[in-house]
């Protein structure tokens, strides 16, 4: 015969950057669903506990599937997906009901992520977006997930949200310059070559106005060094999440660009007539210039559009708005000052001809002008962009204030 004594109650309870994790998640526009095996009671009392919505289903709601009548359904979404974007959380399910409900999201057209630790999570960590294995998972866990934490906590999905919205804000900053200065360059070339005649003004000059092939090599030698630190600029990650629009992004591009092809043209058209007295040239007091030195001119002055114009596509604002990384610095005066000693004491020949120093300083001063117009352009095509919604003004995430939260979370340094 058995007594029944008492009930001992164990309690197991979150870790204390649990709920710190899903309130920035849910800030961050990262909408949070409990996924657990364990009883409903349980799974309601845990989502109390950290704050998340009690709307806990059962798996009454969800079908039982195999595996291979799971991999080849493709109605998950119609069928389930409205369940599982309203639903909370789910309890007492099993592999096969995780795996569900990431595909069923997954067909909504949502970025699903998945933390687990378990054998019997393997498949949905496989399945999601992104799978992220967290600290002490078993082995088959670790080689389905994309993520392996390997310490405790989920703090660390936080710092990767951040990490990752910088890294998309780079790579948007990356596309609108590296169009911007495509567009100068094809156009400034074409428009140049077919609709410019220097024989016209000079019966000795060419027919055509052209570049040598040497100068466009150097252009696009030190371009790429000057893209390649825009990956270290300093950024802002976005509130909520953003997704691309490569026409927006292509507007924008169009705005510093053309802006920047315009000022190339004008400068062209102007030192062309460099000779003749009553020239808007000669008005400047600058002296009549040789065909070969006013090709080493417009050298110049694309090289130091294309440099200059990496600040105007790294923010939505003006260009002083946030201040640039010391890479993206180091990497602009270094091209800078190479075109510029380049165009002083070009090397290579092929007709061109060296300006003077005083030329020169002329150019950064017509270029910089040009660069403030073309911030306006892009400050104004911006607005006018969000003024009729097809742009969204984000707020960003104030890294600052996270980074104190955490610390007095942990009361440890944060780096």
């Amino acid at each position: 015969v058995f007594e029944f004594i008492v009930i001992l109650p164990f309690l197991a309870p979150p870790r204390p950057d649990t709920k710190h994790t899903i309130d920035c998640a849910n800030e961050f526009g990262v909408s949070v669903k409990m996924i657990t095996g364990d009883h409903r009671a349980i799974a309601v009392e845990t989502c109390r506990t950290l704050g998340m919505g009690t709307n806990v289903l059962g798996t009454e709601k969800l079908p039982l599937m195999k595996a291979e009548e799971l991999e080849k359904a493709t109605t998950l979404g119609r069928d389930y997906g409205e369940l599982c974007r309203k639903a909370d959380g789910f309890a007492q399910v099993f592999p096969e009901h995780k795996y569900l409900i990431v595909e069923a999201l997954r067909q909504q057209g949502m970025l699903v992520g998945m933390t687990g630790d378990g054998v019997n999570d393997a498949p949905a960590l496989k399945r999601a977006d992104v799978g992220i294995a967290v600290q002490g998972a078993t082995s088959a866990a670790q080689a389905a997930a994309d993520i392996v934490l390997t310490e405790p906590g989920l703090s660390t999905i936080v710092t990767a949200i951040v990490t990752s919205r910088k890294i998309f804000q780079r790579m948007k900053n990356f596309v609108i310059y590296r169009v911007a200065c495509t567009e100068q360059l094809l156009f400034f070339f074409f428009i140049s070559c077919v609709f410019y005649h220097p024989n016209e003004i000079n019966a000795a000059w060419p027919s055509h106005f052209a570049i040598p092939v040497i100068a466009l090599v150097t252009i696009t030698i030190l371009n790429d060094g000057t893209i390649i630190s825009v990956a270290y600029d300093n950024v802002h990650a976005s509130m909520q999440p953003e997704k691309w629009d490569l026409n927006i992004l292509y507007i924008v591009s169009s705005a510093i660009g053309l802006t920047a092809l315009a000022s190339s043209l004008l400068i062209l058209s102007v030192a062309l007539s460099s000779a003749d007295p009553t020239s808007a040239w000669r008005e400047f007091g600058l002296p009549a210039l040789s065909y070969g030195e006013i090709q080493t001119l417009m050298y110049l002055k694309i090289s130091l559009s294309d440099y200059f114009s990496v600040f105007n596509s790294r923010t939505k604002g003006w260009f002083w708005s946030r201040a640039p990384s010391f890479i993206l610095v180091g990497a602009f005066i270094f091209a800078t000052a190479a075109s510029t000693l380049l165009a002083v004491y070009w090397p290579f020949g092929n007709g061109m001809i060296g300006i003077s120093w005083e030329l020169s300083g002329y150019v950064w001063l017509y270029v910089a002008f040009w660069a403030i117009i073309q911030d306006a352009g892009k400050v104004l095509t911006y607005n006018t962009l969000q003024y009729f919604g097809w742009v969204e003004s984000v707020a960003v995430i104030d890294e600052r204030k996270l980074k104190d939260q955490t610390q007095q979370l942990f009361g440890v340094d944060v780096e």
